[in-house]
This record gives structure tokens, C-alpha cells and sequence, in this order.
């Protein structure tokens, strides 16, 4: 069971570490949350059946950590609602000249402002079919969902997505630029 455990802690630690800041925005309470998570694998990994991915089982674990802590909180839905901040996220381009960081930089804090404006659900498939590359299925399995909702989930958040922010370059006078929001 150890190395199995080191084996999970090892390729994912990063990444459900990741998820969990997004949901929480605060590093602190991210590392206890993951640390509860761990817990939870100990705990449960002898009933894992294998039917998904180990990912796909951590991110499962990892959300209901999550959905836990914010119950635990007065106002959790509220608090859940204003738990992403993602514009302390990096651009990842190695060797862009200032004037493209700056852009980008404007572009991706734009849409994470946006994001706030979509449904928790919404922003859940984002941040896993986007951030954490999980595929529908691992997205579906790790929300407890059908495919099918994952896939009208997301629809629906990137036509949302797109709508504010182009209302957002609207109103700051930025007409001219047209939004595309790739899938």
C-alpha cells in the first residue's frame, strides 16, 4: 500500500493541489484540504474497484474535499461562488516580448473574471476539461455525472464564457477585438 500511495502522492500531488487552490484561492488551506484528501485515499483505496483512473478517483475525492470544506463555512455557497480567482495563474509562453505578456496576461485575467460570472457547475468542467486536460469521461466520472452532461455543462459555460467577455470589451471600449473562446 505504501508504494502504491508514494506511486498516487507522486504523479498527482501537483494536480489535485492545483484544483484545490483554484476552488479555495488560498494556498494554506489548499495544503490542508490536500492533505485531507490523502486521508481519504488511505482510507478508501482498498474499496478503489478500478472502474476510472486513479486521476480520475483522486479528482472525485478531491471535489467532495472541497464541497466539504465550503459546507463546513458559514455562507458556503457564496463562498463557492467567489472561490475562483484564477488570475494569480501564470503565462506559461517561455519567451513572449513584453507587449505579448501584457496582452496575454489582460486576456487571461479577463476570462478569469468572466468565469465568475458562470454557475459553479460550469466552472467545475472548465477547470477540469481545460486546466486539468481531463477528458469528458474522466470529467464525467470525477463530477459523478453522465458524459452528456458534462458535454451540454461545458457548452453551456463556454457560450457564457464568451458572452461576458464580450460584453466585458464592450463596456471598457475595446470593440474592435473579437472573441474566440477554442474548445
Amino acid at each position: 500500500m505504501d508504494s502504491v500511495f508514494d506511486d498516487l502522492y507522486t504523479k498527482y500531488h501537483h494536480d489535485v493541489f492545483q484544483f484545490l487552490f483554484y476552488m479555495v484561492k488560498n494556498k494554506e488551506q489548499a495544503e490542508d484540504l490536500v492533505q485531507e484528501v490523502y486521508i481519504r485515499v488511505l482510507k478508501a483505496y482498498g474499496r478503489f474497484e478500478g472502474k476510472s483512473s486513479e486521476k480520475t478517483w483522486l479528482f472525485s475525492i478531491a471535489k467532495n474535499v472541497a464541497i466539504d470544506h465550503f459546507r463546513k463555512q458559514k455562507g458556503w455557497k457564496q463562498r463557492l461562488l467567489e472561490s475562483f480567482d484564477l488570475s494569480a495563474r501564470q503565462v506559461m509562453d517561455e519567451s513572449p516580448i513584453p507587449e505579448e505578456i501584457a496582452m496575454q496576461r489582460e486576456e487571461i485575467q479577463m476570462m478569469y473574471k468572466c468565469l465568475d460570472k458562470c454557475t459553479v457547475d460550469q466552472r467545475l468542467v472548465i477547470i477540469m476539461r481545460y486546466i486539468h486536460e481531463l477528458s469528458i469521461a474522466e470529467t464525467a466520472e470525477a463530477l459523478s455525472w453522465t458524459e452528456s452532461k458534462v458535454k451540454t455543462t461545458q457548452h453551456r459555460a463556454l457560450k457564457t464564457l464568451k458572452k461576458h467577455m464580450e460584453e466585458m470589451i464592450e463596456k471598457e471600449g475595446m470593440a474592435s477585438e473579437k472573441v474566440t473562446v477554442k474548445r
